[in-house]
């Protein structure tokens, strides 16, 4: 094997967790024609977070091998709902519910990929035209046995937990999509393996090259204990301000730290590890994980960006007021409001329950001085700036 695909080989293999068939990627490799490299993303939110972007890492890698990447949105499949990893039948999307969750995603995966080398495709292009004698066919090309192999379908018929016939449909629909545009690589995550190798199955049927095989490892969320997900509030999405992403990563975990280090950042292996010898010589990691926070945040914003988000970090960590804070003008019956009613009208709480409960922990402040009366009135005409949490700041002006 030459230099050339030892190398390729070695960033396509950085940070995954199984390439199958490693000696028939080889092959492809050899033949020096640029790979069709599939990714599939069902668009059941509408907003992209970090644990996403793993595999679009993955798949930007490929595009600097020059490779072509597939980008497809599962806007047919995501009227099923994908069951993978469920323990109950996923509600199906609407047609519109869909085709608005896929408007907003062309404009976050192109601040990662190469939009010369990616094509954006979507798979009711070829399954609305399958047609009822297609899909009995696609059924016909496996056994209920082998969909039960399926740890979740397998877990979910032991305990007698109902499982739909059209939830056996989506491996074969997402199989199907391999077959349609003649992929020669499919990414996913590891709990997509059954789905991803569905997919050579198919294709082997169908007479054409089989795909290889890459699966990624799942995205621990904040919590670093369940898969990164905007449903479990643990995330970091793509879109978010630049100050919000920042402070997320710096709440993470020094051990997290590494895991996000690993599959999220540019940096070379080198460099990583001469950050892990850096820890390990008495280094705070804090500082490592301000280099960090700032690659992610350069990314999907600016660099300028970046910059000011450490600031206004490092602002909020003394307890001081960000340069800049979101003002909101609230009129009030009576000649004063309470401190909980306050703080939920200016949109900082989401009820005064909440309010009660920041104010009992020491984590509601009004100009940077702590609130522990949680009965405490504010008059009328008064302007003040109320903090709850680190994060959270409003210049509130009472009329």
């Amino acid at each position: 094997m030459n230099t050339d695909i030892n190398q390729a080989l070695a960033i396509i293999k950085r940070g995954a967790d199984e390439l199958l068939i490693e000696h028939e990627l080889v092959e492809k490799l050899k033949t020096g024609k640029p790979l069709r490299v599939k990714a599939g993303f069902d668009p059941t939110a509408p907003d992209l977070h970090l644990g996403h972007t793993v595999l679009l890492n993955k798949l930007r890698q490929f595009q600097d091998l020059g490779h072509q990447v597939l980008f497809l949105i599962g806007d047919f499949t995501g009227m099923i709902g994908d069951p993978t990893g469920k323990s109950a039948t996923r509600p199906p999307l609407t047609k519109e519910q869909v085709a608005e969750n896929a408007k907003s995603y062309a404009t976050q995966v192109f601040k990662i990929l190469d939009q010369d080398k990616t094509e954006i495709v979507f798979n009711s292009t070829w399954l609305n035209e399958l047609g009822a004698a297609g899909m009995l066919k696609l059924a016909a090309s496996h056994t209920v046995a082998r969909m039960l192999e399926r740890d979740d379908f397998s877990k979910r018929f032991k305990g007698n937990q109902p499982i739909a016939i059209h939830e056996f449909m989506y491996p074969l629909l997402q199989g199907y999509d391999s077959v349609a545009l003649k992929a020669d690589v499919e990414l996913g995550g590891t709990d997509q393996k059954f789905n991803l190798l569905m997919g050579r199955e198919l294709q082997k049927q169908a007479g054409i090259g089989q795909q290889c095989v890459l699966t990624m490892p799942l995205l621990e969320g904040l919590d670093g204990v369940n898969k990164m997900s905007k449903s479990l509030g643990n995330y970091i999405g793509v879109a978010e301000a630049p100050e919000i992403i920042f402070a997320k990563i710096m709440s993470v975990s020094d051990e997290l730290m590494w895991r996000y280090i690993e599959l999220l950042s540019f940096e070379s292996l080198e460099t990583i590890a001469s950050w892990k010898a850096q820890i390990a010589s008495g280094e705070n990691p804090r500082n490592i994980k301000v280099r960090f926070a700032q690659e992610i945040v350069a990314r999907f914003h600016s660099q300028a960006d970046a910059e000011k988000a450490l600031a206004d970090f490092q602002t909020r960590a003394k307890g001081g007021i960000p340069d800049e804070v979101p003002e909101v003008s609230l009129n009030i019956e009576g000649d004063a409001i309470g401190i909980a009613q306050m703080l939920k009208m200016a949109g900082l709480v989401e009820s005064t329950s909440e309010a009660m409960r920041a104010i009992q922990q020491g984590g509601v402040k009004l100009n940077s001085e702590k609130v522990e009366d949680k009965n405490l009135q504010i008059a009328k005409h008064t302007t003040l700036v109320a903090q709850v949490g680190k994060r959270k700041f409003a210049k509130i002006a009472l009329h």
